[in-house]
């Protein structure tokens, strides 16, 4: 069994770039190479990464063991099919497809070909999703909110796919039930998708979600709320911190029966060198895969659901003549 995992990359953009760089910081992984059809922005990045330049995606698959899927969404399905069915592993960014047919025809193919099909939904190897987790386990009402300023990367999907998708991953592992229904609004601002979106998730086993994603704001704004029989938690995850009021954690709070106060930090830690070196886990030893196509189609799932009450909100809206049409 080989001990170094040849991983070429698929695209030279803002996560492209990063892939190729990180690649060279993490043990047993050697970047192999690096494909995008805007040669100039490839060669760019090559340089800066030290790797060489593919002319097409099979001189980029002939020299690699796996290969990051980092090119534009519209183009995942078929980059991911195509190395899956050479032989090769693949790291997807996310979303893992662009409908759910694509994602089940990636599940089915990685568990036919025995092949690791990892998406990469980052927050998972992040310390704030372990601080969450490991306190949270029954949520009864979870509030997230996920802003930023306007950025051209990203606009080629909505923001629901772009970030908000990224708090639905995290609130489905927390809440671990099925999605009951879905109410929700958005709009285009900036771009032809989506920009602002609000989406109230309820769960078959009874919790709510409220989500909001915007990346038209004028500031930087990530936090987390949830409550339930085990206490309340806050998570302001852009000054890295994290309160819990419950009975298990903490010092004392007098007055209140028997609760006790939890306030902890956490240093920000290389989450793209976990994701990395759990791929390479996968790969070359067969540890389970943190985050595999399954859960890509779970987080992809929501998001479309997301992205079809939009539509049925403001098709009421139109009807009732509180908006008018396009």
């Amino acid at each position: 069994m080989s001990t170094v995992l040849r991983v070429g990359v698929i695209g030279a953009g803002h996560f492209g770039r990063y892939h190729a760089l990180k690649i060279r910081d993490v043990p047993h992984e050697v970047l192999s190479g690096l494909f995008d059809p805007d040669t100039a922005r490839a060669a760019q990045i090559a340089r800066e990464a030290g790797c060489p330049v593919m002319p097409d995606v099979q001189a980029l698959l002939a020299v690699s063991d796996a290969v990051v899927v980092a090119a534009p969404a519209e183009y995942h399905f078929d980059l991911a099919v195509q190395a899956l069915r050479a032989g090769r592993h693949v790291l997807i960014e996310k979303p893992v497809a662009a409908t759910l047919e694509q994602a089940d025809d990636l599940i089915a193919l990685a568990r036919e070909s025995g092949l690791v099909c990892q998406v990469g939904h980052l927050l998972r190897y992040s310390a704030e999703h372990a601080a969450i987790t490991q306190r949270m386990t029954r949520p009864l009402y979870i509030e997230a909110t996920r802003i930023a300023p306007y950025k051209q990367r990203g606009t080629d999907v909505s923001v629901i796919l772009d970030l908000m998708i990224h708090d639905l991953d995290l609130v489905m592992a927390v809440v671990d039930s099925p999605i009951a229904q879905v109410d929700a609004l958005g709009a285009a601002v900036s771009s032809a998708h989506e920009d602002i979106a609000n989406a109230r998730v309820r769960f078959e086993n009874g919790c709510v979600a409220t989500i909001t994603a915007s990346r038209i704001s004028l500031k930087t704004e990530r936090r987390m709320r949830l409550f339930s029989q085990e206490g309340y938690l806050s998570a302001d995850f852009v000054k890295r911190e994290l309160t819990m009021i419950g009975r298990e954690r903490g010092l004392p709070l007098p007055g209140t029966d028997g609760f006790r106060r939890e306030h902890m930090t956490w240093k920000e830690q290389d989450s793209l060198f976990a994701e990395h070196a759990a791929f390479v886990a996968s790969c070359l030893h067969g540890a389970p895969v943190v985050v595999d196509a399954q859960a890509g189609r779970r987080a992809l799932a929501a998001a479309l659901a997301v992205t079809g009450g939009i539509a049925a909100a403001r098709a009421r809206m139109e009807l009732s003549g509180l908006i008018q049409p396009d």
